[in-house]
């Protein structure tokens, strides 16, 4: 992606991400959600909410429904981080990790066919 894209003056997204995943590795989980706020941030800058998803997901250990609810606790850009890091951990893990009862209310509430959509975003690809 930084071949692609532009140049800016921030910090590189892919070190901090690595940082990000390192800096909360092993910590307990409360430990772990303070740094991502205090030390890599949770704004809508880049260079702080993707290394704060990888983080997310580090702590959640690949769980995305747990990656959701702890971005979505984090403040800041929390959605865009809870989509990132629930995104990546559910392309892994597929719609069964998440729980029945939370899949049925999104459905409900947003008029979602959820496979139609899945079909769609792979067809694009």
């Amino acid at each position: 992606g930084a071949r692609r894209g532009h140049w800016v003056a921030g910090a590189d997204i892919a070190t901090r991400v690595a940082w990000a995943w390192d800096l909360v590795r092993g910590l307990p989980r409360a430990e772990a959600l303070d740094r991502i706020v205090t030390l890599v941030g949770t704004s809508v800058a880049s260079q702080e909410s993707v290394p704060a998803a990888f983080a997310v997901l580090s702590v959640a250990e690949g769980d995305p429904w747990q990656a959701a609810l702890l971005a979505a606790n984090l403040g800041g850009d929390s959605d865009t981080i809870g989509a990132i890091a629930g995104a990546i951990a559910g392309s892994v893990t597929g719609l069964a990790a998440l729980p029945a009862e939370a899949v049925g209310t999104l459905r409900a509430v947003n008029s979602l066919d959820l496979e139609a959509l899945t079909g769609e975003l792979l067809a694009l690809r």
